[in-house]
């Protein structure tokens, strides 16, 4: 296996690319056998041997399995917060609701091996305060961002009166994503995932007179 080095020849911008790289490494490794297996039934040598690094590799990294857990979390929710937040500003200063909602659903990871990942953390955040903390932090900073964004749609396509505030929306908007997802984990079906997303969000947030994009199942 691969160790993480010492200094060598290259000096500190060299072994700081090579830590990188490993790090990614092994966050993708991670990512693989965390779907395969679920986080509760991996060990550190596991994520390590598909990795192709030593144990000593893993700890200069993270202290704990925990730690790569957590790192692996925020860098998926940051690459979907990343491409909400792309989806939503494409539009322009107004926010046109029917436009926004094609480019969102069209863009939006929905990878099922993220989704069995992500259902791991829920788990530990409903058992643990502090992950439960760091989880909370994060969906309550996605919805400001669908708030502000969604605060434009005020005299372009006005929201239906029944979600209130702008707010109440963003809450809506992400159940919406949420109940999609679980779907999507039990029959894998990524196309009528995605279409389901886009005619329950064109329902929320306009009138809901558009063509049903997909039927419900299960």
């Amino acid at each position: 296996m691969a160790g993480d080095g010492g200094t060598g020849r290259g000096g500190a911008g060299r072994v700081t690319r090579r830590r990188a790289r490993t790090r990614a490494d092994l966050l993708r490794a991670a990512f693989a056998v965390f779907a395969a297996k679920g986080f509760g039934h991996v060990s550190i040598e596991e994520v390590c041997e598909a990795a192709g690094y030593s144990r000593g590799a893993f700890y200069s990294n993270f202290a704990t399995l925990d730690e790569l857990f957590f790192a692996l979390y925020a860098e998926r929710a940051a690459l979907i917060a990343e491409q909400v937040s792309a989806a939503l500003a494409g539009g322009g200063p107004d926010l046109d609701v029917p436009a926004t909602v094609d480019r969102v659903t069209g863009v939006l990871l929905l990878d099922r091996d993220w989704l069995l990942v992500k259902t791991d953390f829920l788990v530990r955040a409903a058992r643990d305060p502090d992950v439960s903390r760091t989880l909370l932090e994060h969906r309550a900073g996605l919805r400001r961002a669908l708030a502000d964004h969604l605060g434009r749609a005020r005299g372009h396509t006005e929201l239906p009166a029944v979600l209130g505030t702008v707010e109440s929306a963003a809450h809506a908007v992400v159940a919406a994503y949420d109940g999609v997802t679980v779907q999507l984990m039990l029959d894998g079906d990524v196309e009528h995932a995605r279409a389901w997303l886009k005619q329950l969000l064109t329902a929320l947030l306009t009138d809901g007179s558009a063509e049903p994009a997909a039927h419900r199942r299960g």
